[in-house]
């Protein structure tokens, strides 16, 4: 266990939860006027359990990219007192978050406690650090249990390899994927990369035969699901060499799961979309739906931890995908018929390839258009930059007679349970 706080019983956590929240949230109001205005016409001062902050409109992420639109750059959602000495982002949207102030911000501690990195270990970081917090929300966790840091970023495959081989990194935090990668660079080398003992994973799927590769290769891999916007929301957790099932959710923070696009919680059990609330001074969240799809495990992990428990990421509530840690969204191929006046349809397909993510861009054309060899071949290069430019996600393009007449533009076919 990381602290006392892990095993508290449901009634007392509930409880401090709770403690001073109408007081709190009533104060982020006169703060953030955009927060005011969204909470405009509700009781603030009987917010006081579960059930009285249900009766507050749940806040979507359209809903704060407009008011950010309308009112740049936080829309009124942040308190701007509070970010001196601090960071803002832009992530996918694009949505703008501040750093919120303090020790390991985004609550990462406690998954990197739990996938068993302690004190001193050495961390090759290979999130990004480029516009969205990625990198920091792990490296301020990493910092602040006193972990040394190396800040590898994306990309650059033959240098990261080398650093962790000069540093003797013992631990490796950043997409599932990318891990096999610097580990087939260095086997290719014949130097294999044998100091990394433990990861830390989020950005993408875990697959059940990506996790068994790793463990044949000596290393313990824990994954964690967090967002730019609210940090780590939950983590995994294990006994031992036993990875049990589903994620713990993050101290303090307070987790409803809805129906899709609507403020109605689902029944016990029931698959719904994760929905968040974190009452920071600075930036209040309050009911914030992420768009991702999990259950609730009601049976106490077999850890010891007595947070609620969810049954990890089960998909999106929309048809936004994250591919190689970055999300691809429908809207992001709106420009497309711009660009392209020939196009009629088109449907991005996710599938898993050779153990890694890969897209594919399939339109078809108008009637009567009809391009020769050559032409088609140019196209289809030109759709695939395009899709390059407006996901910042490299995949391939193809002309096909007919798509399914159904309404979906992104279409994930990886399978979550096989890998």
């Amino acid at each position: 266990m990381f602290d006392e706080f892990d095993t508290l019983s449901p009634d007392e956590r509930e409880s401090q939860l709770f403690t001073g929240f109408a007081e709190n949230l009533k104060r982020s109001s006169a703060t953030c006027p955009g927060l005011d205005a969204h909470l405009k016409g509700h009781d603030l001062s009987s917010i006081n359990d579960r059930q009285a902050l249900q009766g507050l409109p749940v806040l979507r992420k359209s809903v704060l990219m407009a008011a950010q639109q309308s009112n740049p750059p936080f829309g009124g959602f942040v308190d701007e007192s509070s970010l001196e000495g601090l960071r803002v982002f832009m992530s996918p949207g694009p949505v703008y978050e501040p750093q919120v102030a303090g020790s390991d911000p985004w609550q990462a501690v406690r998954a990197l406690h739990a996938a068993g990195i302690r004190r001193g270990m050495r961390v090759h970081n290979a999130f990004s650090y480029h516009l969205t917090p990625g990198g920091f929300i792990i490296d301020e966790g990493a910092r602040a249990l006193g972990c040394v840091v190396f800040p590898a970023g994306v990309g650059g495959t033959e240098s990261q390899v080398q650093a962790i081989r000069h540093l003797g990194s013992q631990v490796y935090v950043g997409t599932p994927d990318y891990l096999q990668v610097l580990l087939d660079h260095a086997q290719g080398e014949s130097a294999p990369l044998s100091t990394i003992t433990h990861a830390l994973v989020s950005g993408g799927a875990l697959f059940p035969a990506m996790r068994q590769r790793y463990q044949e290769q000596g290393i313990h891999v824990l994954q964690c699901y967090a967002t730019a916007d609210l940090g780590v929301i939950a983590y995994e957790t294990s006994s031992g060499d036993t990875i049990h099932a589903g994620m713990v959710v993050n101290e303090g923070l307070i987790v409803e799961l809805l129906v899709p696009g609507t403020d109605t919680p689902v029944s016990p059990g029931q698959v719904g979309e994760v929905v968040v609330t974190r009452l920071d001074s600075g930036y209040p969240l309050l009911r914030f739906a992420t768009g991702d799809l999990s259950a609730q495990i009601t049976e106490q992990s077999p850890c010891g931890r007595t947070q609620m428990r969810l049954a990890g990421w089960m998909g999106r509530a929309d048809q936004r995908a994250k591919v190689r840690g970055m999300f691809v969204d429908p809207v992001q191929l709106h420009s497309l018929p711009r660009q392209f006046k020939q196009l009629d349809r088109w449907r991005l397909t996710i599938t898993r390839e050779g153990g890694k993510d890969f897209m594919k861009l399939r339109v078809t054309l108008k009637p009567g258009t009809t391009p020769s060899a050559e032409e088609a071949n140019a196209l289809q290069k030109d759709l695939a930059a395009a899709l390059k430019a407006s996901t910042n996600v490299s995949g391939q393009a193809a002309i096909v007679d007919a798509l399914p007449d159904d309404g979906v533009v992104v279409d994930d076919q990886r399978d979550y349970e096989k890998g």
